[in-house]
């Protein structure tokens, strides 16, 4: 009977030892996590240039809470005024600003720049309006009538949005990512975009 209890107790402490060493405990299997890989270009890939009537155009309504059409139409007025003043714009300038119906118009031209270092300069000279129709809690902003002058120096190109960035010209067919060529003009077209458009939205908040 004793020979049994010291058998037991002898066997329960080999098994407390045998799990007290995590080098003998069985591997665990890791989990797989699923990884996800984005596209780093997928902002500017089928949809992000939108064509109205078969030109390109982006427009977007912005909410102002609590502020009135004549208070929109201020703020908007100076911010449109100072992108004139930038100091890459070349001949840009105020052509609308109706207090009666709350319109403002700006005619754009710009330097738009690709690549700029030491001994590279690639930029384009960048054409656009932008039209802005103020009301009572809200603008509705549109960027439109977008052309190109490319390579003025050596041999002068003059290209349409329409004929450049839309989808057909500057998306590859799988919809993976942009053509060398006519993709930096769309990137460049839309950053500069969304650029404005962040703009005007913390300006109206």
């Amino acid at each position: 009977m004793k020979k049994c209890i010291l058998m037991c107790v002898v066997m329960a402490m080999t098994l407390t030892a045998t799990a007290q060493n995590t080098w003998e405990e069985p591997e665990k299997k890791e989990e797989k996590v699923a990884v996800v890989e984005t596209n780093p270009m997928e902002k500017y890939l089928k949809g992000a240039v939108p064509e109205v009537n078969g030109k390109v155009t982006f427009t977007k309504t912005f909410d102002a809470p609590g502020k009135t059409a004549f208070q929109i139409y201020n703020i908007l007025g100076k911010y449109l005024q100072g992108v004139t003043r930038e100091p890459q714009q070349i001949n840009s300038q105020l052509i609308k600003a109706d207090t009666a119906t709350y319109e403002i118009d700006v005619k754009l031209e710009e330097w738009l720049v690709f690549q700029k270092t030491a001994l590279v300069l690639d930029q384009t000279r960048f054409f656009y309006t932008i039209k802005a129709q103020c009301a009572n809690g809200k603008a509705t902003l549109t960027l439109s009538n977008i052309r190109y002058n490319y390579d003025e120096e050596r041999t002068p190109i003059r290209i349409s949005a329409e004929d450049w960035i839309t989808d057909r010209v500057a998306v590859n067919k799988k919809n993976t990512k942009l053509y060398r060529h006519s993709g930096k003009f769309r990137k460049c077209t839309i950053d500069r975009k969304d650029y404005l458009f962040e703009q005007i939205e913390g300006l109206l908040q």
